[in-house]
């Protein structure tokens, strides 16, 4: 992956094969007139087990959108999403579950996703948000100033490897410690 720009300045994108920027697309917050877009563009990138995962049974009966989650389109296309979720930890609000962020093929590897994913973290910092949650790749997410959760500091409703269980805690925020299960905030 190329090198990105610091989380909280969103920049044009750059064309992997070339120092050339790519087309400036416009992002905005998720409404529910994208989720049938948004389906679609999941379960082209991540196809239908991805429902099966433990990350999944977080977000069961939540809301689709929150005013963290991001859209980017070029023209009619989905180009890009990713989806916050509010969650509760140990009983505890003030938290939310990135993911899933589902880039279209032939935009990948542009900073589109970097892109919404620096902007939704913006929004929750705006919004007093104490910690954001996810399961991924600490090589990518690090850039963003996620690390690894302290082994049994959360604890999700199934499997996860604890390797890749990554928080973010704003810079400035009282660094509060989230304990416990976690579950949908709703």
């Amino acid at each position: 992956m190329s090198t990105e720009l610091p989380a909280t300045t969103p920049q044009p994108a750059t064309d992997a094969t070339n120092s050339e920027p790519a087309r400036e697309l416009k992002s905005r917050v998720a409404g529910k007139g994208d989720l049938l877009a948004i389906e679609a563009l999941h379960d082209i990138a991540f196809g239908p087990g991805a429902l099966t995962r433990t990350a999944y049974r977080v977000r069961e009966r939540q809301p689709m959108v929150s005013p963290f989650c991001r859209v980017l389109y070029d023209g009619a296309s989905l180009v890009a999403s990713v989806r916050f979720t509010a969650v509760s930890i140990g009983g505890r609000s003030g938290a939310l579950m990135l993911g899933p962020l589902a880039v279209a093929h032939a935009y990948a590897n542009q900073g589109y996703g970097r892109r919404l994913i620096a902007e939704g973290l913006a929004a929750a910092e705006g919004a007093g948000i104490e910690i954001v949650v996810l399961v991924g790749d600490p090589p990518y997410y690090e850039r963003f100033g996620f690390r690894r959760a302290a082994l049994g500091q959360i604890l999700m409703p199934g499997p996860v490897d604890q390797a890749r269980l990554l928080i973010w805690q704003p810079a400035d925020a009282h660094k509060a410690l989230f304990t416990g299960p976690m579950t949908g905030a709703v």
